[in-house]
Protein backbone atom coordinates (compact mmCIF):
# COMPACT_ATOMS: atom_id res chain seq x y z
CA UNK A 1 0.00 0.00 0.00
CA UNK A 2 2.88 2.26 0.66
CA UNK A 3 4.82 1.47 -2.25
CA UNK A 4 1.91 2.34 -4.10
CA UNK A 5 1.05 5.37 -2.59
CA UNK A 6 4.52 6.46 -3.22
CA UNK A 7 4.36 6.08 -6.94
CA UNK A 8 1.28 8.41 -7.10
CA UNK A 9 2.96 11.31 -5.81
CA UNK A 10 2.31 13.59 -8.13
CA UNK A 11 -0.85 12.65 -8.25
CA UNK A 12 -1.21 13.62 -4.67
CA UNK A 13 0.42 16.77 -5.35
CA UNK A 14 -1.91 17.57 -8.11
CA UNK A 15 -4.96 16.78 -5.68
CA UNK A 16 -3.70 19.23 -2.76
CA UNK A 17 -2.09 21.99 -4.56
CA UNK A 18 -3.93 21.55 -8.41
CA UNK A 19 -1.73 21.75 -11.52
CA UNK A 20 -0.02 24.28 -11.74
CA UNK A 21 1.87 23.33 -8.96
CA UNK A 22 3.26 20.31 -11.08
CA UNK A 23 6.18 20.45 -12.63
CA UNK A 24 7.17 19.61 -16.50
CA UNK A 25 7.99 15.66 -15.42
CA UNK A 26 6.16 15.52 -12.61
CA UNK A 27 2.90 16.05 -15.42
CA UNK A 28 4.69 13.48 -17.74
CA UNK A 29 4.81 11.25 -14.87
CA UNK A 30 1.23 11.09 -14.22
CA UNK A 31 0.45 10.51 -17.70
CA UNK A 32 2.89 7.84 -17.68
CA UNK A 33 1.44 6.69 -14.23
CA UNK A 34 4.64 3.12 -14.30
CA UNK A 35 7.60 3.23 -14.53
CA UNK A 36 10.88 0.58 -14.30
CA UNK A 37 12.12 0.15 -10.81
CA UNK A 38 15.72 2.33 -10.62
CA UNK A 39 18.61 1.12 -9.10
CA UNK A 40 19.16 1.36 -5.55
CA UNK A 41 21.63 4.60 -5.96
CA UNK A 42 18.92 6.61 -7.31
CA UNK A 43 17.39 9.79 -6.00
CA UNK A 44 15.04 9.19 -3.41
CA UNK A 45 12.18 10.73 -5.15
CA UNK A 46 13.07 8.38 -8.22
CA UNK A 47 12.46 5.45 -6.01
CA UNK A 48 9.61 6.58 -4.50
CA UNK A 49 7.87 7.13 -8.02
CA UNK A 50 9.99 5.61 -10.74
CA UNK A 51 7.18 7.26 -13.26
CA UNK A 52 8.94 10.43 -11.97
CA UNK A 53 12.11 8.80 -13.03
CA UNK A 54 11.04 7.88 -16.69
CA UNK A 55 9.29 11.32 -16.95
CA UNK A 56 12.45 12.99 -16.55
CA UNK A 57 14.53 10.37 -18.22
CA UNK A 58 12.21 11.45 -21.83
CA UNK A 59 12.17 14.91 -21.42
CA UNK A 60 16.10 14.67 -21.33
CA UNK A 61 15.66 13.20 -24.94
CA UNK A 62 17.13 15.39 -27.76
CA UNK A 63 14.67 16.76 -30.32
CA UNK A 64 17.02 18.65 -32.96
CA UNK A 65 18.33 21.62 -30.83
CA UNK A 66 15.70 21.36 -28.04
CA UNK A 67 14.45 19.32 -25.21
CA UNK A 68 11.64 19.42 -22.76
CA UNK A 69 8.33 19.55 -23.88
CA UNK A 70 9.31 21.59 -26.67
CA UNK A 71 11.01 19.13 -28.33
CA UNK A 72 8.47 16.14 -27.47
CA UNK A 73 6.52 16.49 -30.51
CA UNK A 74 9.39 16.19 -32.46
CA UNK A 75 10.05 12.20 -30.98
CA UNK A 76 8.87 9.54 -32.92
CA UNK A 77 7.36 6.09 -31.59
CA UNK A 78 10.02 4.26 -31.98
CA UNK A 79 12.47 7.07 -30.55
CA UNK A 80 10.58 7.00 -27.57
CA UNK A 81 10.84 3.15 -27.22
CA UNK A 82 14.47 3.52 -27.33
CA UNK A 83 14.11 4.72 -23.57
CA UNK A 84 13.86 1.59 -20.78
CA UNK A 85 9.85 1.54 -19.43
CA UNK A 86 8.67 2.67 -22.67
CA UNK A 87 6.55 0.11 -24.57
CA UNK A 88 4.40 0.92 -27.70
CA UNK A 89 1.12 1.98 -24.95
CA UNK A 90 2.60 4.64 -23.34
CA UNK A 91 4.98 5.91 -26.53
CA UNK A 92 1.29 6.14 -28.36
CA UNK A 93 -0.14 8.16 -25.08
CA UNK A 94 2.90 10.57 -25.32
CA UNK A 95 2.45 11.43 -29.04
CA UNK A 96 -1.60 11.62 -28.76
CA UNK A 97 -0.62 14.04 -25.83
CA UNK A 98 1.38 16.14 -27.94
CA UNK A 99 -1.17 16.17 -30.75
CA UNK A 100 -3.71 17.55 -28.47
CA UNK A 101 -1.69 20.42 -27.52
CA UNK A 102 -0.90 21.18 -31.10
CA UNK A 103 -4.56 20.93 -31.62
CA UNK A 104 -5.41 23.28 -28.61
CA UNK A 105 -3.31 25.67 -29.85
CA UNK A 106 -4.57 25.88 -32.79
CA UNK A 107 -7.36 26.43 -31.58
CA UNK A 108 -6.98 28.99 -28.89
CA UNK A 109 -5.60 31.02 -31.79
CA UNK A 110 -7.12 34.99 -31.44
CA UNK A 111 -9.07 35.48 -34.78
CA UNK A 112 -7.64 38.95 -35.50
CA UNK A 113 -9.52 41.19 -37.69
CA UNK A 114 -6.49 42.25 -39.00
CA UNK A 115 -2.94 42.65 -38.06
CA UNK A 116 -1.79 45.11 -36.31
CA UNK A 117 2.14 44.55 -36.43
CA UNK A 118 4.22 41.92 -37.08
CA UNK A 119 4.46 41.01 -33.55
CA UNK A 120 0.89 39.67 -33.77
CA UNK A 121 1.22 38.10 -37.36
CA UNK A 122 4.62 36.10 -36.10
CA UNK A 123 1.85 35.42 -32.32
CA UNK A 124 -0.77 34.11 -34.92
CA UNK A 125 1.45 31.98 -36.83
CA UNK A 126 3.70 30.27 -34.42
CA UNK A 127 1.51 27.80 -33.49
CA UNK A 128 1.19 26.59 -37.10
CA UNK A 129 5.05 25.63 -36.72
CA UNK A 130 4.51 24.24 -33.21
CA UNK A 131 3.92 20.63 -34.33
CA UNK A 132 6.84 19.78 -36.53
CA UNK A 133 8.90 21.48 -33.12
CA UNK A 134 10.28 23.56 -35.57
CA UNK A 135 12.64 21.15 -36.87
CA UNK A 136 11.80 21.22 -40.14
CA UNK A 137 11.38 25.24 -41.96
CA UNK A 138 7.74 25.41 -43.40
CA UNK A 139 6.18 28.31 -44.87
CA UNK A 140 2.61 29.90 -44.61
CA UNK A 141 1.15 32.21 -46.93
CA UNK A 142 -0.95 34.58 -45.66
CA UNK A 143 -3.41 36.62 -47.96
CA UNK A 144 -5.17 39.89 -46.90
CA UNK A 145 -8.40 41.97 -48.17
CA UNK A 146 -7.98 45.71 -48.60
CA UNK A 147 -8.36 46.37 -45.19
CA UNK A 148 -5.79 43.90 -44.03
CA UNK A 149 -8.22 41.51 -42.88
CA UNK A 150 -6.88 37.56 -43.38
CA UNK A 151 -9.23 36.02 -46.08
CA UNK A 152 -7.14 32.80 -45.97
CA UNK A 153 -3.91 31.08 -45.06
CA UNK A 154 -1.81 27.86 -46.16
CA UNK A 155 0.88 26.11 -45.55
CA UNK A 156 2.68 26.91 -48.77
CA UNK A 157 5.69 24.47 -48.57
CA UNK A 158 7.78 22.47 -45.73
CA UNK A 159 11.51 21.57 -46.04
CA UNK A 160 14.28 20.68 -44.53
CA UNK A 161 16.12 21.80 -41.50
CA UNK A 162 17.74 24.39 -43.82
CA UNK A 163 15.38 25.68 -46.50
CA UNK A 164 11.47 25.47 -47.77
CA UNK A 165 10.93 25.88 -51.25
CA UNK A 166 8.88 28.47 -52.31
CA UNK A 167 7.27 29.32 -55.52
CA UNK A 168 6.56 32.69 -55.99
CA UNK A 169 4.07 31.32 -59.02
CA UNK A 170 1.92 29.36 -56.36
CA UNK A 171 2.02 32.38 -54.38
CA UNK A 172 0.09 34.72 -56.70
CA UNK A 173 -2.01 31.79 -58.17
CA UNK A 174 -3.78 31.93 -54.62
CA UNK A 175 -3.47 35.46 -53.85
CA UNK A 176 -5.70 35.91 -57.16
CA UNK A 177 -7.91 33.10 -56.60
CA UNK A 178 -8.81 34.78 -53.42
CA UNK A 179 -9.30 37.89 -54.62
CA UNK A 180 -6.21 39.11 -52.42
CA UNK A 181 -4.67 42.47 -52.28
CA UNK A 182 -1.91 42.27 -49.41
CA UNK A 183 0.05 39.36 -48.75
CA UNK A 184 2.49 37.89 -45.84
CA UNK A 185 5.29 35.55 -45.99
CA UNK A 186 5.57 33.61 -42.54
CA UNK A 187 8.43 31.35 -42.00
CA UNK A 188 10.25 29.66 -39.15
CA UNK A 189 14.58 29.03 -38.94
CA UNK A 190 14.91 25.56 -37.38
CA UNK A 191 18.05 26.98 -35.68
CA UNK A 192 16.20 29.38 -33.88
CA UNK A 193 18.07 32.27 -35.33
CA UNK A 194 15.63 34.63 -36.70
CA UNK A 195 18.71 36.78 -39.08
CA UNK A 196 17.55 36.48 -42.44
CA UNK A 197 19.81 34.44 -44.56
CA UNK A 198 20.33 36.06 -48.44
CA UNK A 199 18.43 33.73 -49.74
CA UNK A 200 15.40 35.17 -47.80
CA UNK A 201 16.02 38.44 -48.65
CA UNK A 202 16.82 37.42 -52.37
CA UNK A 203 12.93 36.40 -52.09
CA UNK A 204 11.76 39.18 -50.41
CA UNK A 205 12.71 41.60 -52.80
CA UNK A 206 11.34 39.50 -55.63
CA UNK A 207 8.14 38.97 -54.37
CA UNK A 208 8.08 42.45 -53.73
CA UNK A 209 9.24 43.04 -56.96
CA UNK A 210 6.26 41.13 -58.65
CA UNK A 211 3.93 41.77 -56.30
CA UNK A 212 4.04 45.53 -57.56
CA UNK A 213 3.68 45.02 -60.76
CA UNK A 214 0.84 43.03 -59.99
CA UNK A 215 -0.99 45.62 -57.88
CA UNK A 216 -0.59 42.71 -54.89
CA UNK A 217 1.49 43.98 -52.57
CA UNK A 218 3.98 42.12 -50.14
CA UNK A 219 3.26 43.61 -46.82
CA UNK A 220 5.59 41.70 -44.61
CA UNK A 221 8.15 38.42 -44.60
CA UNK A 222 8.43 37.23 -41.44
CA UNK A 223 11.05 34.56 -39.32
CA UNK A 224 9.86 33.13 -36.79
CA UNK A 225 11.18 31.24 -33.69
CA UNK A 226 9.83 29.55 -30.53
CA UNK A 227 10.47 33.28 -28.88
CA UNK A 228 10.84 35.74 -31.09
CA UNK A 229 11.24 36.91 -34.65
CA UNK A 230 12.35 39.23 -37.30
CA UNK A 231 10.15 41.29 -39.56
CA UNK A 232 11.27 42.32 -43.25
CA UNK A 233 8.99 45.24 -42.74
CA UNK A 234 10.00 46.51 -39.37
CA UNK A 235 13.51 46.45 -40.32
CA UNK A 236 13.38 48.81 -43.08
CA UNK A 237 13.57 46.09 -46.17
CA UNK A 238 10.13 46.22 -47.43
Amino acid sequence: MEKELHNELPYEKFLQKGAESLTDAELLAILLRTGPLPDQDAPQAHRDCPALALAERILALPAGARRGLSGLSSLSASQLQKVRGIGEVKAVRILCVTELAKRIALGQRIELKAFPGPEAAARYCRPLFAGDGMDVEKTVLLLLDGKGRLIHEMVLSIGTVNSALVSPREIFLQALKYQAVFFMLVHNHPSGDVTPSREDADLTKKLAGLGEMMQLLLMDHIIVSEQGYFSFQEAGLL
